[in-house]
């Protein structure tokens, strides 16, 4: 399954949704509620690799991604920087890596720069309070030189697109690049 995602950008995707299904288990031990969640197999790779550390399914996650057409005509790969900077592997940089070797495009993973200790953003659920924390929180590195280029912009999921449209914009107006092409590797089934 292949989501167009609408946005700032040239053009964007999301291979497939997060989720297929999520059913309300009720309150567990701890006192949080639970959930069985069923994911597409784009999402449950995707969960695996950022909760569980997984690496081993980058590569079956790279050879999906390997359906679009164009990605070897970009200049380069900008991962979306994570506001959680404790995880042992970072999945978007380590996708962006992967896929970058594979089509032999350079990764600029320091372009973008999220401040460290900010809120996690899945823990807000008001796109207009989302869009406001990025604008404070992402910023491009002063030393990127962009101008006129071709930029491939990876994320991991699509929820509002408040993060991609930060990033767009931080692009086009502050780097000077020509194009954005955005591509997730899922979206939610919400917008919250």
């Amino acid at each position: 399954m292949t989501i167009e995602l609408k946005g700032n950008w040239k053009r964007g995707f999301a291979y497939d949704v997060h989720t297929l299904d999520s059913v309300y288990m009720g309150v567990d031990e701890h006192g949080h509620d639970s959930w069985q969640t069923t994911r597409s197999e784009m999402g449950e790779l995707l969960y695996r690799l950022k909760y569980q550390g997984d690496a081993s399914v980058v590569g079956q996650i790279v050879d999906r991604l390997g359906k679009y057409k164009g990605l070897e005509t970009m200049d380069a790969i900008i991962p979306v920087p994570s506001t959680n900077k404790q995880r042992k592997i970072q999945p978007v940089l380590a996708i962006a890596q992967a896929l970058a070797k594979r089509i032999n495009v350079p990764v600029l993973d320091n372009v973008l720069q999220k401040q460290t200790g900010g809120q996690e953003l899945k823990n807000v659920d008001d796109p207009q309070e989302r869009q406001a924390l990025l604008k404070t929180s992402l910023t491009l590195n002063p030393k990127a030189n962009l101008a006129g280029k071709n930029i491939l912009l990876l994320d991991d999921l699509y929820r509002s697109g408040s993060t991609l449209t930060v990033a767009t914009d931080i692009l086009y107006q502050q780097a000077k690049v020509k194009n954005v092409f955005v591509l997730v590797m899922t979206k939610t089934r919400s917008k919250r």
